[in-house]
Parts: structure tokens; C-alpha cells; sequence
């Protein structure tokens, strides 16, 4: 009788798993770009939550699981008064960041918000740091919290550069939970093998779908699914510090595994390429890349495959002001990824499914001159019909140049241009935008306003007084970094 041992024995981890937990151990940051650039993400980032926070459908999510728990050594929520235990917390700090898509983005064949791992990052540290300081031991500095962000950006970003979730229905905020529980494992002391265990965890989660980004369900989810993934890293990063076991081909193993149950049935092209092809692909080792090339949301709290579309209808808009009634036409050229994600027809049903419908991203500036995150909500958009009058005239049109530049490694540019027509026959000039302000190529000039925008936010929520402490300690690399987590923390608390 067959006893199948080759399918019972319990296989070595998967080669992406081992790749994942060396990285996150060995791997020494030493990029001044990179730790440079996660210190401007740090204030972004922390900036996009407090605004949240002036919101209440964001709001209603916050605090307790069980109102008036007391957590000792609990972390804090930035902005606000509560202090839960981690878990929540990263809940509730990765739901405040991405309310408003107005974070830091990730574009290649999968995209998606790297900063999202800071709920987990910040709320672990801070209970670390106030545990230690209650053994007498150092507390973690946010020196620490800068490499871990520099390395969850690295662990999500790689991953998405040739492996498109999105193709086969999933969301990439199943990339913030592999991400964070990796540097979670890792802050909390964890070994090779501890790491090993959590990640394989967190890909066991698998499936996330992305059907609540996309009509007819277009809906709020998409702004607490990054806080719900974060906080579910760290979960897993408990489970494993106390010695659950691993699943080690979780990837890997036939028919049970992610790469057979969600990464190729679920997509007819795939189905027939053998199995190397339907396994993830890697342009690159992981480093500091992803940090040092970034790309931040400095102007418009809107999906990033529009950003230099809203920037195009900015500078339209003194042309056009005046003459709205008398458009014909607006022609929107574009790239792929821009087409089969946010290019939307027929009513809008919420603010979720606005801020990531491009036509109507272009419509509020050509009107307006600006776009804020008031724009998307249901007051402004039924007291305003022109917007879909607009719409309505809107052609897109993809150029093949944008859609492979968009992927070129050397380039990465999210390519927009507009051009409107008039009933007269005359027309505007077309307005083309290569790079976002907040691209690479574009920091020192995006940078000032990173730091105005982030200024901005605090006054939102914090003192004169307080305001001008945060900011001026977030502006001083050294002093910030040798900042024990928890003083930190205490700052932010209101």
C-alpha cells in the first residue's frame, strides 16, 4: 500500500518567504535618500489622519472594541484621546491614514499605498517602547520607526512591481499585511523563524477582493480595508511570537496553495502558462528602491492614476471658468491602468466611488481650480450638476506611449493630458502632465509643499503652539530620530 510520503513530508518555506524574513533582518538601511524620504513620508502620512479626523464617517470607526476598556501601556491614536491595544490600534491609525486617499502610492503592475503599514508600525512601537520603559529597558526610537517604514515599503512595493493582484480580482491591501506582519515580527524581537511563520500566515489570509473598489459596489470599505489589512499583520505577529507554527509552502503547495487557489484559476490567460509563469516574478532584490521613489499626493486627494489629469485641469481651468456651458467635448488621454481602474459612466453613488472615477476628478477642477476632499461628498456633488453635464463630454482615449512608460523602470511617469472643445469650434490647448508633483523627478519642488500640506493638517487639529512643536521636530532629522516612540507619541496626542 502507498503511503505517499512525498506528500506528507512538511516541505522547507517557500523561497519568497525566506527572501522576505532575511530582508527584514539582515538588511542594513543605509540610504540617506531613503530615510530622508520616509521622514517626509512619516509627516505626509501622519498629516492624511489628522484631516480624516474632521470627518465623521471616518470617525465612527474609532476607539474601544468595548467603550471604557482600560489598556496598560496602550498605544495612542494620533489626533485624538485613545489608547487601545495594538491591534486596534493599528486599526485605527491605518483607517485615519487612508480615509481620504490622499497618502503616499505605489505604481507597476500592482499598486497600492505603502504608508498604510505605519498603523501597524506606530501603534506596535509605542507599546513596545512603554513596556520597555516599564522594565526598566530602552524604548524603541523612531530612528527604528524610519528603517521598518523604509522596509514595509520595500516588502510591498517589490512585490507589486511584476505581480499584478489586481488582474486576478484581488486588492493590494493583501500586500499591507504581508508587509507590515514581516516588520511587525521583527520589531517585536522575532527570529528568522518567527518571521517565517506570520508571513506564511498572512498569505494563508490570501484573497482580498477588490470588488468594493469597483461599480455597482464601489463603497466606503476602500477606506479602512489598508487599516483592517495593518492591524491584522500585527495580530499575526503576535500569534507567531508565541509559537504558532507556520504554514511553509503556503504559496507553493498544489491545489491548496495561493498560487493555484488565487494567483491562477481565477484568471483564464493564466490557467494555461505553466507553472514558472504563474508563480510571482521579481524585477529586483529588495533594497531601499521603493522609499527613494515614492510617489506622494501633494495637491489632490484623489486615486494617483489621476494625478497629473487633475494637475492638466488646473491649469485649464482660467481658460475654461467662463465657458462651461459652451463644451462640446473634453478629451482625456490617458494610460491603460487609468482606463480599466477609475474611467467610470452613470451616477456616482458615494464619495467612495468618486474619488476614484477620473472623469469626475477632472470635472471639479476644470470647474473649480482645485479639488479637495469636500468635493466628493454628497452635498457639493447634488448641488452641483455641471460636474456630470461634464462628464457626460468626456472622452478618454489611451496613448500606448503613456501605458509603457507608465511600467518603464527608468521613467514611471502616470502620463495625463486634456484637451476641451468648444461649440464654436475652437478648442483649448492640450495640456499634457507626465509627472505628478509628488513623483521622484519632481522633489524639490514637491517637497516644500509636502511640508505646507502637512502643516496645514496639523492646525486641523492641534494648537499654534502645538502645531509648530510637531512640525519643527519632524523638520530636524537628527533630533527626530534619536526620539524614543513614545515621546513621540505623546506629542500627538490631543
Amino acid at each position: 500500500m502507498s503511503t505517499n510520503v512525498d506528500l506528507t513530508e512538511r516541505p522547507e518555506y517557500d523561497q519568497v518567504i525566506i527572501d522576505i524574513a532575511d530582508y527584514v533582518i539582515n538588511y542594513e538601511v543605509k540610504s540617506q535618500e531613503a530615510l530622508d524620504t520616509a521622514r517626509n513620508c512619516l509627516m505626509d502620512t501622519l498629516g492624511c489622519g489628522f484631516l480624516a479626523l474632521k470627518f465623521p464617517e471616518c470617525t465612527k470607526h474609532l476607539g474601544p472594541l468595548v467603550q471604557g476598556t482600560s489598556v496598560p501601556n496602550g498605544a495612542r491614536v494620533p489626533g485624538t484621546q485613545f489608547i487601545l491595544d495594538p491591534v486596534k490600534a493599528a486599526w485605527d491609525i491605518g483607517c485615519i491614514i487612508r480615509w481620504l486617499d490622499f497618502n503616499d502610492t505605489w505604481l507597476a503592475a500592482e499598486w497600492g499605498h505603502p504608508s498604510d503599514n505605519l498603523g501597524g508600525i506606530l501603534a506596535i512601537a509605542d507599546h513596545l517602547s512603554q513596556v520597555r520603559i516599564a522594565k526598566g529597558e530602552t524604548p524603541l526610537s523612531m530612528q527604528q520607526v524610519l528603517e521598518s517604514m523604509v522596509k514595509a515599503h520595500e516588502i510591498q512595493g517589490v512585490l507589486a512591481l511584476e505581480n499584478s493582484f489586481n488582474r486576478v480580482g484581488l486588492c493590494h491591501v493583501l500586500l499591507v499585511r504581508i508587509a507590515t506582519t514581516a516588520v511587525v515580527t521583527h520589531l517585536m524581537g522575532g527570529s528568522k523563524e518567527h518571521i517565517m511563520a506570520a508571513v506564511s500566515q498572512a498569505w494563508v489570509d490570501g484573497s482580498a477582493l477588490r470588488t468594493y473598489r469597483h461599480a455597482p459596489n464601489a463603497g466606503s470599505r476602500k477606506s479602512w480595508a489598508a487599516g483592517d489589512a495593518t492591524s491584522r499583520g500585527v495580530r499575526l505577529a503576535d500569534i507567531a511570537m508565541r509559537g504558532e507554527m507556520g504554514i511553509p509552502s503556503v504559496l507553493t503547495a498544489p491545489q491548496w496553495g495561493f498560487y493555484d487557489v488565487s494567483f491562477s484559476h481565477t484568471n483564464k490567460d493564466l490557467k494555461t502558462k505553466p507553472e514558472a509563469q504563474r508563480q510571482f516574478s521579481f524585477q529586483r532584490e529588495y533594497g531601499s528602491y521603493v522609499m527613494e521613489n515614492i510617489l506622494f499626493k501633494l495637491s489632490f486627494p484623489a486615486e494617483f492614476h489621476s494625478q497629473t489629469a487633475c494637475e492638466a485641469a488646473v491649469l485649464l481651468h482660467p481658460k475654461v471658468k467662463d465657458k462651461l456651458a459652451d463644451i462640446s467635448r473634453i478629451e482625456l488621454t490617458t494610460h491603460e491602468s487609468a482606463i480599466r481602474i477609475i474611467s467610470k459612466h452613470g451616477p456616482l453613488a458615494n464619495p467612495a466611488d468618486r474619488d476614484h472615477c477620473l472623469q469626475y476628478m477632472v470635472a471639479v477642477p476644470l470647474m473649480l481650480g482645485k479639488l479637495n476632499a469636500e468635493h466628493y461628498e454628497d452635498d457639493f456633488h447634488h448641488s452641483n450638476p455641471i460636474i456630470d453635464t461634464l462628464r457626460d463630454k468626456m472622452v478618454v482615449i489611451e496613448d500606448t506611449r503613456y501605458s509603457k512608460e507608465y511600467h518603464d523602470p527608468d521613467k514611471r511617469s502616470i502620463a495625463n493630458a486634456i484637451q476641451v472643445f468648444f461649440n464654436d469650434g475652437s478648442c483649448t490647448d492640450k495640456i499634457e502632465v507626465e509627472y505628478p508633483i509628488g513623483h521622484k523627478r519632481r522633489r524639490g519642488e514637491g517637497i516644500p509643499v509636502l511640508e505646507a500640506k502637512f502643516k496645514q493638517n496639523l492646525a486641523s487639529r492641534f494648537s499654534a503652539q502645538q502645531t509648530q512643536e510637531i512640525f519643527n521636530l519632524c523638520k530636524n532629522t537628527s533630533e527626530l530620530t534619536k526620539m524614543p516612540v513614545n515621546q513621540f507619541m505623546d506629542l500627538l496626542v490631543v
